[in-house]
Order: C-alpha cells, then sequence, then structure tokens
C-alpha cells in the first residue's frame, strides 16, 4: 500500500505521527523491561547498559568513555559504577601516569551476571515485539537507518 503524494504540510504531519508511534512504542517496551530488570533481577536499566558497554569492551573503558558511549553524565555513570563495584560486578583499575582517570572493567561474576540478564533481555524484547515477523524486523530497521544517526544533541 503506498502513500498518497505528500504536501510539505501532509509530510510533516505525517512525520510527526511516526515519531509520536515510535515515541510511544519506546516509552511502552522501555517500561516493560526496567519492570522485568526490576523483579528478576533486582536491577535497573541503566546499570544493565553500564554492564552491556563494559562487555562490549572486555578490557575495559574510562569513566569519561563509559559516559560518552552511554551519552550520560559523569556522575549518573560514578554512581552505577559505585554501586556495582559494592556489588563485585565491576573493578576499577588506575592507569599508570594518570592519577584522575580510572579503567572500569567486569568482573568475572560481572560478565556471568550479564551474560544471564542480557540472555533474559533478549527473551523479553523478542516476546514484547511478538507481532513484528523477522521480515517487517529487517525492513522496520533498514527503514530506521534512514534516520539521522547524530542530531548533534549533547548528553545532560
Amino acid at each position: 500500500m503506498s502513500a498518497p503524494l505528500a504536501t510539505p504540510e501532509t509530510l510533516s504531519k505525517e512525520r510527526l505521527r511516526l515519531w509520536l508511534r515510535m515515541l510511544r512504542v519506546t516509552r511502552q517496551v522501555e517500561a516493560a523491561l526496567r519492570e522485568k530488570l526490576r523483579l528478576e533481577f533486582d536491577s535497573t536499566l541503566p546499570r544493565f547498559d553500564v554492564m552491556a558497554a563494559l562487555y562490549r569492551d572486555r578490557e575495559g573503558l574510562k569513566m569519561n568513555e563509559l559516559s560518552k558511549r552511554l551519552r550520560v553524565s559523569n556522575g549518573n555513570v560514578t554512581g552505577i559504577v559505585d554501586r556495582l563495584a559494592e556489588d563485585g560486578l565491576v573493578e576499577r583499575i588506575a592507569i599508570e601516569g594518570d592519577r584522575r582517570a580510572t579503567l572500569v572493567r567486569l568482573t568475572s561474576a560481572g560478565c556471568d551476571a550479564f551474560t544471564v540478564m542480557a540472555k533474559a533481555h533478549e527473551g523479553w524484547v523478542n516476546e514484547l515485539l511478538d507481532g513484528v515477523d523477522a521480515e517487517d524486523a529487517h525492513h522496520i530497521g533498514e527503514l530506521l537507518h534512514r534516520l539521522p544517526a547524530d542530531t548533534g544533541a549533547q548528553p545532560r
């Protein structure tokens, strides 16, 4: 089914409706994931995100690199890393020659815990998007790749 020819006004309205739909779905999925992480792992989505970033970079990341990667403030990351360190899931390593910088990486227990959480997370997302088949998921992904990747907005 093809869309009717768009005027600048109708195109603008369609894009606005698309944005609102994407935002609604994102918020619904995110809320469900937050609840599942809380109930099943006594964890939070930001904590999961930090662990995911460190899992991808097994050698670890400097705190400022972690903040940039997650697009959040250093203060936000510091609090999460503090709690993960208290739980034995990450370790801080001093960087030789730079007294202010610290490298953070998952411990063995952190890798194990994240592996279990990530598998559950994947299953939850799969359930939440149950109405989307593989072909549609691929097509939607391709369409979303057309959108600008960076709006120039800076993290808070």
